[in-house]
C-alpha cells in the first residue's frame, strides 16, 4: 500500500510525521514524503528540515493521501499544480487525508465541498468560506475522507485509518507500539477549554 505524504516549506512537523509514526507500521506499507520538487522542505519557524524523496508526479495514484497542514498551506492551496495532484489522485484512492491546515488544500480542490470535515480551530472559517461544512471534532470521516483536526490528533486520525485498513486489532498494537497514551498536564487543548487569555495568547503564536 502506497501512503503519500505531500510535504512543503512552512508545514508543521507532527501533522507528517505523528500519522507517519502510525501508518508505517502498517502491514506492506509503503510512506512517501513527497513535493512539487524533491528536497528539504523546512518548519514554518525554519528550525526543522523535513526531506521529500520524490515528486508528486513520480506517484499519481497511492492508495492513502494524507495531506499535512502549516503556515505553508497558506501557499499551497493557491498552487494549482498540488490541487491539480490532489484532484487526480483523489480520484483513485481508497482513503484520502488531511491534518490540521490540510483540509484547506483538500477542500481548496474541490474534494470538501457540501462534506463534514474539521482543521485546526482557529481556521474553521475559512474552511466552511471553501465550501466544507465545519465541525468541532478530532476526527471527521466522510466516506473515504478522513479530516482531523490541529497538529495532534493526526495521530488519532492515523490509528482510524489504521483500524479500517488492517482491523481495529492492529491499530490498537500500532497505538501500544507508539505508547500513545496521552495525559496531558493541562485542559485547554481546545477552545472549549482553555481561558480566554490562553486563547489569545495562542492566536498570537504560532
Amino acid at each position: 500500500m502506497d501512503i503519500a505524504i505531500p510535504i512543503f516549506d512552512g508545514i508543521t512537523a507532527l501533522d507528517a510525521i505523528g500519522p507517519y509514526e502510525v501508518l508505517a507500521r502498517l502491514p506492506e506499507a509503503r510512506v512517501h514524503f513527497l513535493a512539487l520538487e524533491p528536497g528539504a522542505k523546512r518548519t514554518g519557524n525554519r528550525m526543522l528540515a523535513l526531506t521529500a524523496d520524490g515528486a508528486l508526479s513520480d506517484l499519481p495514484h497511492p492508495e492513502v493521501i494524507v495531506f499535512p497542514g502549516g503556515h505553508g498551506t497558506d501557499t499551497v492551496m493557491h498552487e494549482e499544480a498540488v490541487l491539480a495532484w490532489v484532484r487526480a489522485a483523489h480520484e483513485s484512492s481508497q482513503w484520502t487525508t488531511s491534518v490540521c491546515t490540510g483540509s484547506l488544500v483538500l477542500a481548496a480542490a474541490g474534494i470538501l465541498d457540501g462534506l463534514e470535515a474539521t482543521t485546526h480551530c482557529m481556521y474553521m472559517d475559512q474552511l466552511a468560506e471553501l465550501g466544507a461544512t465545519p465541525v468541532s471534532r478530532r476526527v471527521v470521516e466522510q466516506g473515504k475522507v478522513i479530516t482531523a483536526a490541529g497538529v495532534s490528533s493526526g495521530i488519532d486520525m492515523a490509528l482510524t485509518l489504521a483500524a479500517h485498513i488492517a482491523g481495529e486489532d492492529v491499530a490498537q498494537a500500532i497505538q501500544l507500539r507508539i505508547e500513545y497514551d496521552p495525559e496531558p498536564p493541562f485542559d485547554s487543548g481546545s477552545t472549549d477549554k482553555a481561558s480566554p487569555e490562553v486563547i489569545e495568547l495562542a492566536r498570537t503564536r504560532s
